[in-house]
């Protein structure tokens, strides 16, 4: 059954940690709320990569109710970073965060990344949650924005995810693949397809992690306790993406 392969969290006796990633396209919080708090509680995330969080009135207060409810806290993004959103568990020791815009196409939507480098025992991490652009050539151009923020993190690993609104081999997903391990790829489980929920038939979602990073299990989730397919689909229009990746301590 896929509970009992997918690992738990921890941090081992050598300080390296075994972390839960969830990467989760929520629709500005326009669907059941409660059935998406509980589908993100059945994860056990330690890391949540939310694209499309809520950006108007009273932002702050939906993003932090829904952290509230999924027994997490925010730690950055949203509004301020033109909808991507990450929320954390209290196991990350935060050392900063930044939120990002990104050059805007005019008659596109602004886009932006929400960004922070955190630490699970004694391995740190650069994360990055991204949503790109529906215009093929401006989300080309935002995965280069995307792996040069990466870069600039000055981490020894870096996890990044998102709605990317492109199935494997177009160009921005390749783009980032090709720096990046997908992490679907690497260690499939579960289910591929994201999007729609109702009846998903493509890949625009994913987990990236950089080399060093071990990629223990990826994929959309399914039999794991608390979890059911009523949820998933009433959660919001996109499933979510759930990894295991072991983080060593850096030699």
């Amino acid at each position: 059954m896929l509970r009992s392969m997918l690992p738990n969290s921890v941090t081992e006796p050598d300080g390296s940690a075994v972390i839960r990633v969830l990467s989760y396209n929520i629709r500005s919080l326009r669907d059941d709320e409660e059935a998406l708090a509980r589908v993100i509680r059945a994860c056990a995330p330690d890391l949540v990569f939310v694209q499309e969080a809520p950006r108007f009135f009273r932002w702050r207060k939906h993003a932090a109710r829904l952290a509230s409810k999924a027994d997490l806290v925010v730690l950055s993004g949203g509004a301020t970073a033109a909808g991507p959103l990450l929320l954390c568990s209290l196991r990350a020791f935060v050392e900063r965060t930044e939120d990002v815009l990104l050059p805007r196409t005019p008659g596109h939507h602004r886009r932006g990344l929400a960004t922070a480098v955190v630490r699970f025992g004694a391995a740190r991490v650069g994360v990055v949650s991204a949503h790109l652009s529906l215009n093929r050539a401006e989300r080309t151009a935002q995965a280069g924005m995307l792996l040069d923020r990466v870069a600039g993190l000055g981490t020894p690993y870096a996890i990044a995810a998102g709605d990317l609104n492109e199935s494997p081999g177009g160009p921005a997903f390749s783009r980032l693949s090709q720096t990046l391990q997908d992490c679907w790829t690497v260690a499939p489980w579960g289910g591929e397809h994201t999007f729609p929920a109702a009846a998903p038939d493509r890949r625009i979602d994913a987990v990236f992690a950089s080399p060093g990073v071990q990629v223990l299990t990826c994929g959309v989730p399914a039999d794991l306790p608390g979890l059911t397919r009523g949820d998933l689909h009433r959660a919001t229009d996109h499933l979510p993406v759930l990894a295991t990746l072991r983080l060593p301590v850096p030699s």
